[in-house]
Formats: structure tokens, sequence, C-alpha cells
């Protein structure tokens, strides 16, 4: 298969590709930064708890 034929397929892949709308990029930039604050803020009160926990069993 020589060079010429290759980019012509891909091309032709690429065509078929739905690409997502400035809408659909910001809703899930939106979500994952909501999703990771929410795992943040989760881990930093565990991370309270059981640094509270150690304190008060060490002394």
């Amino acid at each position: 298969m020589d060079l010429s034929k290759h980019i012509h397929n891909a091309k032709l892949e690429l065509s078929k590709v739905i690409f997502p709308t400035k809408g659909q990029v910001k809703q899930a930039y939106i979500a994952v930064i909501i999703v990771v604050s929410a795992i943040a803020a989760f881990l930093a009160l565990v991370d309270l708890i059981m640094s509270s926990i150690m304190s008060a069993i060490l002394g």
C-alpha cells in the first residue's frame, strides 16, 4: 500500500468523526471540575479525620 492510499484512507476515516461542539466541551469541562473538586474535598475531609484520630491516640 502506498503513501497516497494511506493518506486517502486517513482522510476518509477523519470525515466520519463527529467532533464535540463548544457547548459539549464546556459542559464536560464543568462536570470534570465538579467531580475533581468533590473528590478533593472528600479526601481532605478523610485526611482531617484520620489526622485527628491519630493525634488523639498518640497523645
